[in-house]
């Protein structure tokens, strides 16, 4: 059951989120790539309110269901090319970065295959959809609502 409706509550910084959220989708970077981004962060989250918009966002544009289920193990998943596992790899470090202090390696693999631009709009794209996820999760927005 849901805490508190926080958009409506924090209605000021709720529009300003909307903002950034939109600055990134607007961006250079493939829709597509950004869903499995924010999929993938929600799934690390457990946010299931943002995991089932994402999962439906790229069966609406499209993305197999191969694609979709293996982005929880991407890492050994064959449907994945090189750079949206930079990609997904990159959400995983930024993701958990009290763990990970996202560590040069990452870093290596995600600016061979990404400009400097896109990997700052892929960074804000994994930051902003974490400000999502836990707003979710600490309100306990469920699917759907």
């Amino acid at each position: 059951m849901e805490r508190l409706d926080y958009r409506q509550i924090g209605a000021k910084s709720w529009r300003s989120l909307g903002l950034m959220a939109k600055s990134v989708d607007d961006g250079a970077l493939d829709s597509g790539l950004l869903e499995l981004v924010k999929l993938r962060a929600s799934q690390i989250n457990g946010c299931a309110n943002c995991v089932n918009l994402h999962a439906n966002r790229l069966r609406e544009d499209g993305a197999t269901e191969e694609v979709i289920q293996n982005v929880v193990v991407w890492w050994e998943a064959k449907c994945f090319d090189k750079r949206t596992k930079a990609a997904l790899e990159w959400t995983d470090s930024v993701t958990l970065v009290s763990e990970t202090r996202v560590p040069d390696d990452v870093y290596g693999r995600a600016i061979a295959v990404f400009s400097e631009a896109e990997l700052v709009d892929l960074t804000f794209a994994i930051c902003t959809i974490n400000v999502h996820n836990r707003l979710a999760v600490a309100f306990r927005r469920s699917p759907g609502s």
